[in-house]
């Protein structure tokens, strides 16, 4: 025997029914909390702040990043599948 059931309803109503708690304020509440810290970080970068940490200004940094890509230059042509 089969049987066959539809039942309509909006997700709220599911939820209710089978006693899931409604997350819908936590959720709210996380995303403007989120929204603000983002807002604060991005406020608080300047370009300046943002180049020094993107690239460095020590000979150090900057010659391992070269050899970095170099190394990756180099590499490229070696990996091609024929």
């Amino acid at each position: 025997m089969k049987v066959t059931v539809n039942i309509e309803c909006t997700p709220e109503e599911a939820r209710a029914f089978m006693g899931l708690p409604d997350v819908a304020p936590l959720q709210n509440a996380m995303l403007e909390q989120m929204k603000a810290q983002m807002q604060k970080t991005a406020a608080a970068l300047d370009p300046e702040t943002m180049m020094k940490t993107l690239f460095p200004t020590n000979t150090e940094g900057f010659a391992e990043m070269q050899k970095t890509f170099w190394g990756q230059f180099m590499n490229a042509g070696k990996n091609t599948d024929k």
